[in-house]
């Protein structure tokens, strides 16, 4: 979306925009339920009045929560595999069926709809978001650069091509998942985009995340979205072989969402209750009025001492050249060597 359509449609300051921030459980492996169930709550957060959505990480259709994938160091077992298989099926490609769904989910609601889902791409899966517009077109996507733990199992790493910060109406937004947000460097790169409403979609529901939220908040003077699922064990199959056993009530995943001012107030949440779509207003005012006493890469910055180079050039493991571009360069090369045994007579 280019600046010129962004600053003459853009919010005036001192309007307030309204957010939803979606906590909730996908149909675990099953992306076409997942799918409708991202329908069925994207329609609840426009009727609320919502102008854009934030789903939680890995939406569709899993974070594979207690699984090992049967891994050990030197070894991996048939059944990991078979798990692997499962979530590679269940998975989304971008472009694909799944992000035309998607685009309708955010066109038919006239709503900036930015969720987290497990992107395929060959035999690698990838934890990314994608956002769209609300005429349903697909912005961008980010994937994860950094995956931890055992995510790393299944999920690759994303490279710098990929940390878009998007001009809209509403204010300049982007996301940052999960335990990105603990790289220092990846938020100074996001707030010298000029990040306002910073979506945080996130698998961790302990107090010390939802503490960083309100420290990214003051220290970006930016809107903190963060969101998470809230799981029981019913909402993954009957066969999902994890540490969380077999009682259908037990919490898996309590969320703690949470929508976060400039100053570190909450506007919503955390909510660690239940499934919950939690609605606030932003009052884009706020950032302006923070940045007079702190804005880390402008007047509270030292670039005498301190620098940060970004590189978002997009690595490649294999580059191909094509054959017929070769075959089109010969006439060329044998032009050139007439032309010059010429001049040599």
């Amino acid at each position: 979306m280019s600046n010129s359509t962004s600053e003459q449609n853009a919010v005036p300051v001192g309007q307030l925009v309204k957010v939803a921030v979606v906590q909730a459980a996908p149909v675990a492996f099953d992306r076409e339920r997942t799918l409708e169930k991202v329908h069925a709550l994207a329609d609840e957060a426009a009727r609320r009045g919502a102008q854009l959505a934030l789903f939680p990480e890995a939406f569709v259709s899993a974070y594979p929560r207690g699984l090992d994938f049967g891994a050990v160091v030197g070894s991996r077992t048939e059944a990991g595999r078979e798990d692997f298989r499962r979530y590679w099926e269940s998975s989304v490609d971008v472009p694909g069926p799944a992000v035309d769904q998607l685009a309708l989910a955010a066109r038919r609601n006239n709503l900036y709809l930015v969720l987290g889902v497990v992107e395929r791409d060959r035999g690698t899966l990838y934890c990314s978001v994608l956002f769209f517009a609300p005429d349903g077109s697909l912005l961008g996507k980010h994937r994860k650069v950094m995956p931890t733990g055992s995510e790393r199992l299944v999920w690759g790493f994303g490279d710098g091509s990929t940390m878009p910060v998007f001009e809209t109406p509403l204010g300049r937004l982007g996301a940052v998942i999960c335990w990105e947000n603990y790289l220092p460097l990846m938020r100074a790169a996001m707030y010298a985009k000029g990040i306002e409403i910073y979506c945080a979609p996130t698998a961790d529901a302990r107090d010390s995340w939802i503490a960083s939220m309100r420290h990214i908040a003051v220290e970006g003077r930016c809107f903190v979205l963060s969101c998470n699922q809230f799981n029981r064990r019913s909402d993954f199959p009957p066969d999902y072989r994890s540490i969380f056993g077999e009682d259908a009530n037990a919490i898996v995943c309590r969320g703690g969402s949470c929508i976060v001012d400039p100053f570190g107030n909450f506007l919503a949440g955390p909510n660690t209750e239940g499934e919950a779509i939690l609605i606030a207003e932003l009052d884009r005012a706020q950032i302006v009025r923070g940045k007079y006493d702190l804005d880390v890469v402008g007047h509270y910055a030292r670039p005498d001492i301190f620098q940060l180079h970004v590189d978002e050039q997009p690595k490649q493991p294999v580059t191909i050249r094509k054959p017929e571009l070769a075959a089109e360069e010969a006439p060329q090369v044998k032009s050139d060597r007439r032309a010059s045994a010429r001049s040599a007579d």
